[in-house]
């Protein structure tokens, strides 16, 4: 599947429409499941895999404008209005930064166990353990991607999950595109523009760069605690799906 959406149409009038942006490494299909129960309650939901992140994507030229584009195209492009844009993880990024600039067409940004950006820091300035692993990863790679590694998903993305599920996951990602980690957004937190969002922060949750609570701060805001780990999204995806029904 090439980098584009996944788009669940809604049978209810009333039905709100849901934005899914994943995080790092990750497509499409790692909000599949959140969006499956999502359509199934009556909203229309759009799923987005970013360019570089399916076989066949070339990572090498990517920047993180390029995923911000991407997001903000997309929105233009099915003429969606009255959005709530939700990201996870690193997804956090591309949706600031689109929510910036499509104001008219986004009604709320969701961030679940997600990074909210900082004005001019990066992914790789979050943490600066994570910040030398991952620029050492950029430098290495002759395309310039960042890949994950199944240990690496056992012990820092998933830890207490499912042997089988962590494997099955290490079998889904592709590597990062170097530029979405070491670019930094120009903008401030949506909630300085006016912007409604909330936060969302697994229970379990240890993988984030630094701790959600600070996130949320970012937006002025309290974390509002949700099941589960990380990746609960794929393991917990009812109760996640409806976290985001009654944050929206």
């Amino acid at each position: 599947m090439a980098h584009g959406a996944d788009t669940y149409g809604a049978t209810v009038t009333d039905s709100q429409t849901f934005v899914l942006i994943p995080g790092a490494w990750m497509g499409a299909w790692s909000w599949h499941p959140v969006a499956r129960h999502l359509h199934e309650q009556g909203h229309s939901v759009v799923a987005l895999t970013l360019p570089g992140l399916s076989y066949g994507d070339d990572p090498t030229e990517l920047r993180l404008a390029d995923a911000v584009d991407f997001v903000a195209g997309e929105l233009d492009r099915r003429a969606l209005t009255d959005v709530v844009l939700v990201s996870h993880s690193w997804g956090g990024y591309p949706a600031t930064g689109a929510a910036h600039r499509k104001l008219e067409r986004v009604a709320k940004v969701l961030y679940y166990s997600a990074v909210v950006p900082a004005l001019g820091v990066s992914m790789a300035d979050e943490n600066p353990v994570y910040g030398e692993i991952l620029r050492a990863a950029v430098t290495a790679a002759p395309d310039g991607a960042v890949p994950l590694t199944l240990p690496a998903i056992r012990g820092g993305l998933m830890p207490g999950e499912s042997p089988d599920l962590q494997e099955l996951v290490a079998g889904l990602v592709r590597p990062q595109p170097g530029g979405y980690m070491v670019d930094a957004l120009d903008v401030p937190p949506v909630t300085e523009i006016g912007l409604p969002a909330a936060y969302l922060l697994g229970a379990d949750d240890n993988s984030l760069a630094r701790p959600g609570d600070e996130f949320a701060d970012r937006l002025g805001l309290k974390a509002v605690t949700v099941p589960g780990g990380h990746m609960a999204l794929l393991s917990r995806p009812a109760e996640i799906a409806e976290a985001l029904v009654e944050a929206a």
